[in-house]
């Protein structure tokens, strides 16, 4: 088992924080942002078994902390965001008969993810490959340095994507598209998969950030190129009502799983009526911030 590392939560915590190792880089530019760095550069960012179930670890607990309001992730070293799963452990396993597990989320407790409450971000730097690959298909906004490289080339290698991006795919970029993309094992630039509609901005490598006063200059110099951006992005989301952002997430899920458009509409509105959202304090206090011309003063959800 690889050292753990701790990371400097900058709030006092509702919940226990999950146990991570030394392939787990933590930080959180805000208090109300976190950022999970996959930290095995020499390795491209592989993950190991292990590592999944820490990964699902770390989202359930950024769902549940009410203080945490986004979360990004990203891979270490800048030649790879997450190259897929760990070929050398696989092997080992096949040769041993010892069986590799994943959580029911998926790869890096991500891939298959079903409806998290709250807002995860990539920010994909290098190699974005396989496992990696189907992580970025299943979070919620994907920006993207001009050296990031997508693809699924599972196919070349005898074994299928099966951590949840082939039905997710499909939905995302069309039939014809996914089929190329899983059945020919080809990598995409960052700009093509813009056209595709699976990447939302391509970031160059140089990006030193936007004029944001709000940020000290310590972070300025702390983050650089598509993670900066990621972090503007995320601070965005932040600044907006948790309560609004969680119910908006839950009502475009439910239309990208197919749910019909009444039905779908109906569900978000049952959602805000049980939890209290509708008429409950964010909403009141964003009305009244609105009148008054003021920035509202979010409370942290209960959702």
């Amino acid at each position: 088992m690889p050292p753990t590392s701790s990371p400097q939560i900058p709030f006092k915590p509702r919940h226990p924080f999950p146990h991570i190792s030394s392939q787990t880089f933590l930080t959180f530019p805000t208090p109300q942002i976190i950022l999970i760095t996959l930290n095995r550069p020499a390795s491209l960012n592989c993950i190991s078994a292990s590592h999944h179930h820490e990964l699902a670890s770390i989202w359930d607990w950024m769902d549940n902390e009410q203080s945490i309001r986004c979360g990004i992730i990203t891979g270490a070293g800048g030649k790879a965001f997450c190259a897929g799963a760990d070929l050398k452990e696989w092997n080992e396993s096949n040769s041993t008969g010892k069986k590799r597990s994943q959580p029911r989320s998926g790869f890096g407790g991500l891939s298959n993810r079903a409806r998290g409450k709250k807002p995860v971000i990539a920010a994909v730097n290098g190699l974005c490959l396989g496992g990696g690959f189907e992580m970025v298909i299943n979070t919620d906004i994907v920006l993207a340095s001009t050296s990031a490289v997508f693809g699924l080339p599972e196919v070349k290698i005898g074994v299928v994507a099966m951590a949840g991006a082939l039905p997710r795919l499909v939905r995302t970029v069309g039939r014809q598209r996914a089929m190329e993309c899983a059945l020919t094992g080809k990598q995409y630039r960052a700009v093509e998969m813009k056209t595709w509609g699976l990447v939302n901005e391509v970031v160059e490598e140089e990006y030193t950030g936007g004029n944001n006063k709000e940020r000290g200059e310590e972070m300025e110099e702390a983050y650089k190129g598509v993670v900066k951006r990621a972090i503007e992005v995320a601070e965005t989301i932040a600044g907006n009502s948790p309560d609004s952002i969680m119910i908006s997430k839950y009502g475009l899920e439910l239309g990208w799983a197919a749910m019909g458009v009444e039905d779908g509409t109906a569900n978000v509105m049952q959602v805000m009526e049980d939890k209290g959202v509708d008429g409950g304090e964010n909403m009141k206090e964003g009305v009244r911030a609105f009148v008054e011309r003021r920035r509202a003063n979010w409370v942290d959800s209960k959702l």
